[in-house]
C-alpha cells in the first residue's frame, strides 16, 4: 500500500520503538492508526526506559512466545531471528527453551501440595518422618544451586525421592560454554511465571526472591514484568489479518454479486 507522509512517519516510529513490522501492523496502519501509535508507544516503553540489553529483551520474548502456554510460532520465529541478531548465542537461545520445558512443573507443583494437603485431610501422614541419607543429599543439592528449598520441592522429595532427582537433574542442568547466566535465568523464568497466559503467582515471588538475592536491580525485574503483558497483542496480530481477508473476501462476493457493468 502506498503510504502518505504521516503513515510512513507512523510506520518509521514503530519499527523504531518495536523493532519489527508485520502485516498485522501494516493492517493496523491501515485501519486503525492511532491504536498503533498507542500500542507503539506503550510496547516500546519498557526497552525505551528500562535496562535491560535489547538482546535480553529478545531472549525474554523467545521464551513468552515459545512456551507451551502460549506456543506462537511467527514471534518465536522473529524473535529468534532479533535475538541472533543483538548477539545471542543458539546455546543461549537453546537455555530459554530449556528454562520454557521446565515450566510444565507448575502444574505438578501445584498438583503435589493439593495432594499432601488431601492425604491430611483423610488422615493420612503424606510426609512421613526424617529424611534418608540420599534423600538429605538430594536436598543439599538442591539448595546449593538455588539457595532455597521451597515447599514443593519437600513434598517431592518425600514423596518420590526418585522424580525429585530427576526434577533435580532437569532444573539444575549443565550450563553449556556461552550459555545463559544465572542472572539471566532468573529473568527468564519471571517472565513465565509472570505471563498472564501461564500465571504462576508463588512461582513468580519464588524467582523475584532469586533475583533480589542475586543482586538483579528491582528496575531489571519490572522491565520483565511489564513485557509480559505484549503477548496480548497477538490478538491484533492473528485477527487483523483475518479481518482484512473477510473484508476483501466481501468486496470480492460483492463485485461479484453486482456482475460486469
Amino acid at each position: 500500500m502506498n503510504l502518505t507522509s504521516d503513515e510512513q512517519a507512523l510506520k518509521e516510529a514503530f519499527v523504531r520503538a518495536r523493532g519489527y513490522w508485520r502485516p498485522w501492523t501494516e493492517g493496523l496502519l491501515r485501519l486503525d492508526p492511532a491504536f498503533l501509535a498507542t500500542y507503539a508507544s506503550y510496547g516500546g516503553y519498557p526497552a525505551e526506559t528500562g535496562p535491560l540489553s535489547r538482546k535480553m529483551c529478545e531472549l525474554i520474548y523467545v521464551a513468552l512466545d515459545g512456551s507451551a502456554t502460549h506456543l506462537f510460532r511467527s514471534g518465536l520465529a522473529l524473535h529468534t531471528r532479533l535475538a541472533l541478531e543483538h548477539g545471542a548465542s543458539a546455546r543461549e537461545i537453546i537455555d530459554v527453551l530449556r528454562l520454557a520445558t521446565a515450566q510444565g512443573l507448575d502444574g505438578c507443583n501445584v498438583g503435589v501440595g493439593i495432594l499432601v494437603e488431601e492425604l491430611a485431610a483423610a488422615g493420612l501422614d503424606p510426609l512421613g518422618g526424617d529424611l534418608s541419607g540420599q534423600q538429605q543429599a538430594l536436598r543439599e543439592a538442591y539448595v546449593a544451586q538455588f539457595g532455597d528449598f521451597p515447599d514443593f520441592c519437600d513434598q517431592w522429595l518425600r514423596l518420590d525421592p526418585g522424580y525429585f532427582a530427576v526434577l533435580l537433574d532437569l532444573l539444575a542442568g549443565e550450563r553449556g560454554a556461552g550459555g545463559l547466566d544465572e542472572q539471566a535465568s532468573c529473568l527468564i523464568s519471571i517472565a513465565l511465571s509472570g505471563c498472564f497466559t501461564s500465571l504462576n503467582p508463588p512461582g513468580l515471588r519464588l524467582q523475584i526472591r532469586r533475583a533480589l538475592r542475586l543482586g538483579i536491580d528491582k528496575r531489571e525485574i519490572l522491565q520483565v514484568i511489564q513485557m509480559t503483558a505484549h503477548l496480548g497483542v497477538h490478538a491484533c496480530a492473528v485477527g487483523v489479518p483475518v479481518l482484512l481477508e473477510a473484508i476483501d473476501d466481501r468486496a470480492g462476493s460483492t463485485s461479484d454479486q453486482r456482475g460486469p457493468e
